[in-house]
């Protein structure tokens, strides 16, 4: 008589599931993902960052530890490894610690007037205004008008005879505001602040159609003012579009380079207005160190880059 003895410890599956094979290629679909067709769309966009960004970038990288130095097409020359030698040259020069002090200041005064300054007007144009598509153009417009244009502007505002100092009479300062080293710069972050508004109302824009009409509702039937709505229901909301209005804003001051190159005559006066991007082409066009200019680069991405994480985390925080 034959007994038979049910199998201890090994799993049956249930009824009706299926085994799923695991992939023959684990690290392709991590890679691409399970419709690996997507890639193939996406692929144009990937090489163009590849190319424009991801190259550039790497070979900065390569030309900060390396003697570089420019010659003629097709010389074969030898570009030693220095190590941190050019990172040593730059981080001990006072030029450069000006140069990212220039561009503190500029940041501490544009950002958050760009933030603030856009968020109010794209709350203001979001509501129902006579000519509400004139000013939503009008806002627009000074973003893509060429810098050269604007600037000519300015400079006719802001020259020691211009508009400003005329209207000001004796209370205009001295010397003029682009001659003058405390306030050049702030002129500048000003100036920055007006000609991309418009960018920036657009993203607010945009952002706020997607919040429900229901909650503004609601808190005017709660007898919420104004001010009391816009702080804890437009705020909120909109924090996403904040946070990418905050790294946008930073970024594009990182890089500042055409504003005090046309107002300030190339980092005038004194090189107050001096931006790590405009040394940098000094370093390396100028005065043929394109290695010390990597480096400044590099140094500037790391900076940027690590004020961005600390953006998303104090906004994810709140």
């Amino acid at each position: 008589m034959s007994s038979t003895t049910p199998d201890v410890g090994r799993s049956r599956p249930a009824a009706g599931s299926t085994k799923t094979k695991p992939p023959r290629w684990p690290w392709l679909v991590r890679l691409g993902g399970h419709q690996p067709i997507g890639m193939l769309f996406v692929s144009p966009y990937l090489i163009y960052i590849a190319a424009i960004f991801v190259y550039p970038l790497g070979f900065a990288v390569w030309m900060s530890f390396h003697d570089y130095f420019f010659a003629a097409p097709g010389v074969q020359i030898d570009r030693p490894f220095v190590g941190l030698d050019n990172y040593t040259a730059v981080l001990t020069d006072p030029e450069v610690w000006r140069s990212f002090r220039n561009i503190a200041v500029f940041l501490v005064i544009n950002v958050p007037l760009t933030v603030l300054g856009s968020l109010v007007l794209a709350n203001a144009l979001n509501k129902e205004l006579p000519f509400r598509s004139f000013f939503r153009t009008a806002y627009y417009i000074p973003y893509i008008t060429a810098s050269v244009a604007v600037v000519g502007v300015w400079l006719f505002l802001f020259n020691s005879d211009g508009l400003v100092n005329q209207a000001l009479g004796p209370l205009a300062p001295s010397p003029s505001w682009l001659v003058n080293s405390h306030l050049a710069m702030p002129v500048v972050a000003v100036f920055v602040a007006w000609k991309q508004l418009g960018f920036f109302v657009v993203l607010y824009l945009s952002a706020l159609q997607n919040v429900p009409q229901e909650l503004y509702e609601s808190a005017a039937l709660d007898g919420a003012g104004r001010l009391r709505t816009f702080r804890s229901i437009t705020v909120p909301a909109v924090r996403p579009a904040t946070l990418l209005v905050l790294i946008l804003a930073t970024i594009t001051g990182a890089n500042l380079f055409t504003e005090p190159y046309l107002l300030t005559s190339g980092g005038g006066p004194d090189g107050a207005t001096t931006s790590p991007v405009l040394l940098m082409y000094q370093r390396g066009l100028q005065q043929g160190h394109p290695d010390e200019a990597a480096a400044i680069g590099v140094l500037l991405v790391v900076l940027i880059t690590a004020i961005s994480l600390a953006y998303r985390r104090l906004v994810e925080r709140d």
